[in-house]
C-alpha cells in the first residue's frame, strides 16, 4: 500500500494543494480528476521522485515498483521488438511473445516489429514507450493522458487490457468513458484538497456538488442566524429585564464559527457563434480521391457524402489513415486529387486544426488573435471570449510566442468561438482539455444549430453526437449511415476478433451466435426485472428523504420567521421556544442530508452493478 500524508505543493503564489492525504490500496485502480493546473501531473511527478513536495511524506513499500509513461524519446535498440523487450523484467526475458501481443494491441503490425524505432512518428514512438511500461508489469502503473497518442482501435484495446490489470493503477485522462470503464475508484483534486470515492466520475462530482450545496445552505442559514442575533442584541441591549438573554446571545455570537463563501471556480465556457443558413444542403462530396504522392496507395478513393443542416458527422479510424487529411480538404487547406466538392455559395466554415501552432501569429497577443477571427467582432465580445478561454484581464495581452501548447489550443478554440459559422470542422478538439472542459465542449456542440464534421477517438462523444460516420478501416474510407453503437453492432473494427471483448457505451459487447439470441433476450428481460425490484426500495427511500428534507427546511424557515417576529415584539417565551426548535431542526436536516448521500451512493453502485451484468450478456 502507498500512503500519502499531508502533502503540500506551491509554485510561487500559486498553491496547488495543501495537506493532501490518501492511500492506494492493493488492486485499486484510481481515476485522478481535477481541472487543468490543479496539480494532477505534479502529483505523478512526486510519486516517481521527479519532484519534491514542499511538505508531507510519500510512503512506498520496499521493492515496490512504479511504472510511468515517459514522454521523452530515447531508444537504444535497432528494432521495435528489441526495444519493447527492454521493458521486460530480468526474470521474464523469455516472454517476448507478451511484448509482441502488446505491440500488436497498440497498433504495430508484424512488419513494424522489425523496423527501427526512429522510423516512426512521435505518436507511435510514445506508443512504444507505453508498451515498455505495460510489459514491465509494475506494482503501480501511472498513465497520464495515454489517449492523446492512441487511435480509437488502440484505445479500445487498452481499455480491455486495463480492465484485466491486477495491480494498482493511477490514471489521468480527459475521456470520462475511458476512465469509468477501467477504474474502481475516482479521486478528485478540488479546492486544494483531495477526495477519493469508490465508483465512477459521476459519483465523485455528485458528492462534491452535494457537499458544496450543503455548505452554501448552511452558510446562508448561519448568516441569517447571525443577523437575527445582532438585531436582537442591538434592540434589547439597554433593557435590564432582558439582560440575561442579551448576554446569552452575545456569547452565542462569539462562539458561532463563520463559514466562508466558496470561491467561484473558473472553467472553459463554450458557445459557438452561428450564422443562419438559407438552404437545406450545405456541402456535397462526390468520388473524392487523395494521396500525397498522387498515386496508390490512396488514403481515400471514391468517397461520397452529403452534409445537410443540423447534422453530426464523425470521422473515425486508425491514425495516419487520412482522417485529418479529409478535414483539411474540406477546409480548403489541401487540393483534392480527384472527384468534386460542391458547397453552397454562402457556406461559412470554422476549422479547428490538430496542431496548436497552425493558424496563430507569434507576434500577436491573445486578444489580437481572437479579434482577427472576425472583422465584425466587437472588442468587448473578444474580451468575453478571452475570459471564457481563461485569458481574463491582463492575460489576454500575453503574446502568442510565450504560450504553452495547451494555452495555444485554447486560443484556437477561442478563434473558433469568435467565427460565425454554419459548419464546424473539428479535429481532435478535446486534446489539452480537462474532463470538465470536455463536458462543456460536448454540450456546446450538441446545442450548435449548424452542422459539425469532427475527427475524434472519444467514444463518449461518438455515442452522444454521431448520426453519420466516415470510417477509415479495412484499407478504405467509407460512409456509415447510423449511430456509433449501430456501427459497433453491425460492422465493428477489423482488428477486433469476433469473440474479443469490445468496449461500447459503458458496456462490454460480445457478439453472439444467432441461436443464442432468444435465450439472451430472456436473460436480459429477467435482469431488467431484477434491477427494477432491487432499485425500487432505494428509489422510494430517496424520495422519502427528499420530502423529509423539504419539510424540515420549511419548518426551519417558519421557525426563523417566528423568531424574528418575536424578537420585534419582545416575546421572550416564543424566542426561547423557537430557539430550541431551531437548535433541534438543524442537526435533523444535516442527518437527513448525510443519509441521502449514503443512499444515493448505494443507488449508483447498484445501477453500475446491473449495467455491468447487462454488459456481460452483450
Amino acid at each position: 500500500m502507498i500512503k500519502i500524508e499531508e502533502l503540500s505543493k506551491s509554485f510561487g503564489a500559486q498553491e496547488l494543494f495543501k495537506d493532501l492525504s490518501f492511500t492506494i490500496a492493493p488492486g485499486e485502480k484510481i481515476g485522478l480528476v481535477g481541472r487543468n493546473g490543479y496539480g494532477k501531473t505534479t502529483l505523478f511527478q512526486m510519486l516517481t521522485g521527479q519532484m519534491e513536495p514542499d511538505a508531507g511524506e510519500i510512503s512506498v513499500p520496499k521493492n515496490y515498483r512504479i511504472g510511468y509513461l515517459q514522454q521523452q524519446i530515447h531508444f537504444t535498440k535497432d528494432t521495435v521488438l528489441q526495444e519493447g523487450c527492454l521493458g521486460l523484467r530480468e526474470d521474464a526475458q523469455i516472454n517476448g511473445w507478451k511484448v509482441e501481443k502488446i505491440l500488436a494491441g497498440l497498433g504495430f503490425s508484424r512488419e513494424d516489429l522489425h523496423r527501427h524505432p526512429q522510423e516512426f512518428s512521435g505518436g507511435f514512438q510514445i506508443r512504444l514507450n507505453l508498451a515498455k511500461v505495460l510489459v514491465s508489469e509494475p506494482d503501480l502503473l501511472l498513465l497520464d493522458e495515454p489517449n492523446n497518442y492512441l487511435d480509437i482501435v488502440a484505445i479500445r484495446w487498452l481499455v480491455s487490457f486495463l480492465r484485466n490489470w491486477k495491480k494498482e493503477l493511477l490514471l489521468i485522462t480527459h475521456d470520462r468513458m475511458f476512465m469509468d470503464e477501467v477504474t474502481t475508484h475516482t479521486m478528485i483534486i478540488h479546492r486544494h484538497r483531495v477526495r477519493k470515492v469508490k465508483g465512477g466520475t459521476q459519483k465523485v462530482y455528485q458528492q462534491i456538488a452535494l457537499e458544496e450545496a450543503v455548505h452554501e445552505k448552511t452558510r446562508l442559514n448561519d448568516e441569517k442566524k447571525r443577523k437575527q442575533l445582532e438585531v436582537f442584541i442591538s434592540r434589547f441591549r439597554a433593557k435590564a429585564r432582558l439582560g440575561g438573554l442579551v448576554q446569552s446571545r452575545v456569547k452565542m455570537l462569539e462562539k458561532q464559527e463563520r463559514l466562508e463563501a466558496l470561491g467561484k471556480i473558473e472553467g472553459l465556457e463554450f458557445s459557438f457563434r452561428h450564422a443562419d443558413f438559407p438552404a437545406a444542403q450545405m456541402l456535397s462530396a462526390h468520388n473524392l480521391r487523395f494521396s500525397y504522392n498522387g498515386q496508390e496507395p490512396w488514403l481515400m478513393d471514391k468517397l461520397s457524402f452529403n452534409i445537410a443542416r443540423r447534422e453530426r458527422t464523425c470521422v473515425i479510424g486508425r491514425n495516419g489513415k487520412g482522417k485529418t487529411t479529409l478535414l483539411r480538404i474540406i477546409a480548403g487547406e489541401l487540393p483534392i486529387g480527384g472527384g468534386t466538392i460542391k458547397q453552397h455559395p454562402v457556406l461559412k466554415k470554422a476549422y479547428f486544426g490538430q496542431t496548436p501552432l497552425s493558424g496563430l501569429n507569434e507576434q500577436k497577443t491573445v486578444f489580437e488573435e481572437i479579434m482577427s477571427a472576425d472583422a465584425e467582432l466587437m472588442p468587448q465580445q473578444a474580451r468575453s471570449i478571452c475570459g471564457a478561454m481563461l485569458f481574463s484581464g491582463d492575460l489576454a495581452l500575453k503574446p502568442v510566442s510565450v504560450l504553452s501548447g495547451g494555452e495555444r489550443s485554447r486560443v484556437l478554440l477561442g478563434k473558433l468561438l469568435a467565427t460565425p459559422s454554419h459548419l464546424l470542422l473539428l479535429d481532435e478538439p478535446t486534446n489539452h482539455l480537462d474532463l470538465e472542459s470536455c463536458e462543456s465542449l460536448l454540450e456546446a456542440i450538441e446545442e450548435f444549430p449548424g452542422s459539425v464534421i469532427m475527427v475524434t477517438h472519444n467514444e463518449l462523444y461518438l455515442h452522444r453526437l454521431a448520426t453519420r460516420l466516415i470510417v477509415f478501416d479495412r484499407g478504405q474510407a467509407r460512409v456509415f449511415e447510423g449511430t456509433y453503437q449501430e456501427f459497433l453492432d453491425k460492422v465493428g473494427w477489423e482488428s477486433e476478433d469476433e469473440n474479443q471483448l469490445t468496449v461500447g457505451r459503458s458496456q462490454i459487447a460480445v457478439k453472439t451466435k444467432p441461436e443464442d439470441k432468444k435465450s439472451l433476450k430472456l436473460k436480459k428481460a429477467a435482469l431488467v426485472q431484477e434491477k427494477s425490484q432491487a432499485l425500487k426500495p432505494l428509489e422510494g427511500e430517496i424520495t422519502l428523504l427528499e420530502k423529509n428534507i423539504a419539510a424540515l427546511e420549511k419548518e426551519l424557515h417558519h421557525c426563523t420567521e417566528s423568531l424574528v417576529q418575536a424578537s420585534g415584539e419582545g416575546n421572550a417565551a416564543v424566542i426561547t421556544e423557537m430557539s430550541k426548535k431551531s437548535h433541534r431542526l438543524r442537526p435533523e436536516i444535516e442527518k437527513n442530508y448525510r443519509q441521502l448521500d449514503k443512499v444515493l451512493a448505494e443507488y449508483e453502485d447498484r445501477v453500475k452493478e446491473y449495467k455491468d451484468k447487462m454488459a456481460e450478456l452483450g
